[in-house]
């Protein structure tokens, strides 16, 4: 228990939302205010958008990996490990450390932005079988494994095998999805120039999703023109179709058709963190419902944002317009989240969020992108550089955008080597793998954990 009198700020989460809040609160508050600590089990914030990038070659894993401990100035007390329980009534949060632990941790002010999860259905075999692209680990094991299909299909004598090693499938048609298959499209369209005995026309990617529109929120133009690129570069889009069954060796659509393939990639939208649903507070589509301030009706002290929470969108002016879970929301959430936190303290009235659209940008790999900054459609090289620009500008460090921009200058000028690390060959990394949607407590178990003698091991 802290014996300290100054007020105990807790944010949950090192995502866009937790990172920039905290920030926040550390350029805005002297020490002697508040005492600030960061839950996370990693001691780094991953930049999501450029993932796929990662997957396919073009960055490396550590230029999007910005670390949490670089800052000469960084006073926030960081505990590795994961929220699985907060009892909102005694203020305390209940954390697994990455020792496996259960510890008890009081609060003052929680801000909860444990972000999301891959959203799933019940579909046969899609757990088993699928992959994901919400961890760095996950793009570096699908670029091991899109690379493997290659070494195996040509190292294979039998028709079949080999044209099933060179299908892919990737679901979901909405920015990661496009950009995960574009993307990596190009990782194969480039490598197979390696392997003489490959035919090109064998490898086949199809991109699919429920959905009737490909990206609907760049509008019918840029989206006719995305998807035209798409079918220009050999990718087959498939709309008003998901996949009815998985197995190891075949994916079978909606639509009927079964394709013999090895490589199932799942990038249908997300979740908000399970975290959310132990709370026992009221949600939207699973997302916490919060006031325009981003705090929890009734309890006081308490802030969701990002991902897990239903923040009201003042900018479109409709009464039940929530903003959607995207890294632009995000970081400017966090801000201002902080920033009422500190009114709070310092008894002054908080302020709603409401946000100026910067627009969207979408790169498709090379010098193929769509973008619509601030309203502008742009195609090709200016919706690239618009595009790179943009995620170079987001990048929290200096360190963190030199090497991005060294790898795109590399990759650029040299190319690929194709190389596959092989670290985690022997392990699975499906999409059960990685969700761990069974590591939250009941709110029984919470209450439990609260009024226990102290942390215990469960």
């Amino acid at each position: 228990m802290n014996d300290v009198t100054r007020p105990r700020i807790l944010v949950v989460g090192a995502g866009f939302a937790g990172v920039e809040c905290v920030r926040r609160l550390e350029r805005k508050l002297a020490p002697a205010e508040a005492d600030v600590t960061l839950v996370t089990p990693f001691a780094y914030q991953l930049y999501l958008p450029l993932l796929p990038q990662v997957a396919s070659g073009v960055l490396t894993p550590q230029s999007i990996a910005v670390s949490l401990r670089r800052s000469k100035k960084y006073r926030t007390r960081i505990i590795p490990g994961g929220a699985i329980g907060v009892d909102l009534k005694a203020k305390v949060c209940v954390i697994r450390t990455i020792t496996d632990q259960i510890v008890n941790e009081p609060y003052d002010y929680i801000v909860l932005a444990p972000g999301s999860i891959t959203r799933t259905f019940d579909i046969p075999g899609l757990t088993e079988h699928a992959f994901g692209m919400k961890t760095l680990a996950e793009a570096a094991y699908v670029r091991d494994h899109v690379i493997s299909q290659l070494d195996l299909a040509d190292a294979s004598d039998d028709p079949a095998e080999r044209a099933a090693r060179l299908q892919f499938v990737v679901v979901g048609a909405g920015y990661a999805g496009t950009e995960t298959a574009a993307c990596l499209q190009k990782l194969t369209h480039g490598a197979v120039k390696r392997y003489p005995r490959i035919d090109p026309a064998l490898i086949k990617w199809h991109l699919i999703d429920i959905a009737p529109k490909l990206m609907p929120e760049l509008g019918d133009k840029l989206g006719r023109s995305a998807q035209e690129i798409l079918k220009r570069r050999g990718i087959e889009v498939s709309l008003g179709v998901s996949i009815e069954k998985a197995g190891p060796e075949e994916v079978t659509f909606t639509d009927g058709r079964v394709v013999p393939t090895r490589t199932l990639i799942w990038t249908a939208g997300v979740a908000a963190s399970p975290l959310i649903a132990t709370l026992g507070a009221e949600t939207v589509r699973g997302r916490l419902v919060v006031t325009p301030e981003m705090s929890l009706p009734g309890h006081d002290g308490v802030f969701a944002l990002g991902d897990s929470a239903a923040v009201p969108d003042l900018a479109k002016g409709q009464e039940d317009a929530v903003c959607p879970p995207t890294a632009q929301h995000a970081m400017r959430q966090g801000p201002q989240v902080a920033d009422n936190i500190i009114a709070s303290l310092r008894n002054h009235p908080m302020t709603p969020y409401r946000h100026k659209d910067l627009g969207l940008v979408v790169d498709l790999g090379g010098t193929d992108a769509v973008a619509k900054p601030l309203g502008i459609e742009l195609h090709g090289l200016p919706a690239q550089f618009a595009a790179r620009g943009y995620h170079w500008w987001a990048l929290r460090t200096n360190v963190a955008k030199v090497r991005v921009a060294t790898n795109w200058t590399l990759n650029a000028i040299a190319g690929d080597d194709f190389v596959r690390t092989g670290f985690q060959a022997r392990k699975s990394a499906r999409l059960k793998d990685f969700e761990y949607t069974d590591a939250y407590l009941s709110a029984e178990q919470v209450r439990e954990q609260v009024e226990g003698s102290g942390p215990k091991q469960l």
